[in-house]
């Protein structure tokens, strides 16, 4: 019986194809030993560098190279998708954890993927993080209170540009220096976005488009303090109270239209 063919191997070949190499030029290219064949008969995984290589000479999404995206191509500049992917042993994309003591180092180390290798990883067999590239980041500081707690974990979907981000959503906000995880919310000015913290006691951050490097919508996060937090319990009073408030302004509304 015929060995099947993972996508990424037939990409990896319509890659070649399109850039008119051989396999021997296309190894040369990418550092890949003397031939591709191995690759795109499926009997060789493409490795983490030569997908650096793919997306550093040639723009190729690696998103789309393994299945996840209908986008092709990726323009560095501008882009916030994910540089390096991991894949587990059946092939299936790794949720990547950057505890953090790495978070420091994650950021100035997106491209290399010798470091990847040394952070944990794991797959949540959800529906919910079925589709899309994932990453888990620990929360340091207090600054997001009374949402997220400190050392909780956040699960964040990879958003391939800061224009397809949801506006006043948390995300994970990785730039040349740092990893933050705040709620993001579009400037007016150009070029520009807000990053708030939910605790008030620190300053709203104005975050230049051009330096993020990556960004990641938080949908879940891992904590294993279950105690009810001190102000937790009004904020949600308070809450359900506008939420009722609103409810009953529509109620007018409609009394009066």
């Amino acid at each position: 019986m015929a060995q099947e063919i993972s996508i990424e191997a037939k990409r990896f070949k319509q890659i070649r194809e399109e850039l008119g190499k051989t396999q021997s030029e296309f190894a040369e290219l990418l550092d890949a030993g003397s031939t591709t064949a191995d690759i795109e008969r499926g009997k060789k995984k493409i490795t983490g560098k030569i997908v650096t290589e793919l997306l550093r000479q040639f723009h190729i999404n690696p998103l789309w190279l393994y299945g996840n995206s209908y986008n092709k191509n990726l323009e560095t500049t501008g882009s916030t998708a994910p540089k390096i992917i991991t894949m587990d042993t059946s092939e299936r994309e790794n949720m990547i954890m950057v505890p953090i003591k790495a978070s420091a180092g994650y950021a100035s180390n997106v491209l290399d993927t010798d470091w990847y290798q040394e952070l944990p990883a794991f797959n949540i067999p959800l529906p919910q993080y079925k589709e899309g590239s994932y990453r888990a980041f620990q929360v340091r500081g207090d600054s997001m209170l009374p949402v997220l707690q400190p050392a909780e974990w956040v699960m964040g979907k990879a958003v391939e540009s800061v224009r397809q981000a949801n506006d006043n959503r948390i995300h994970v906000v990785v730039t040349a220096d740092t990893v933050v995880v705040k709620k993001l919310r579009k400037s007016e000015i150009e070029n520009q976005v807000n990053l708030i913290s939910l605790n008030r006691d620190y300053p709203v951050i104005e975050q230049s488009i051009a330096d993020i490097k990556e960004l990641w919508e938080v949908n879940s996060k891992l904590s294993f303090d279950l105690d009810v937090h001190e102000g937790e319990e009004a904020m949600i009073s308070l809450k359900q109270g506008l939420d009722n408030l609103r409810q009953e302004i529509q109620s007018i509304k409609k009394g009066t239209s």
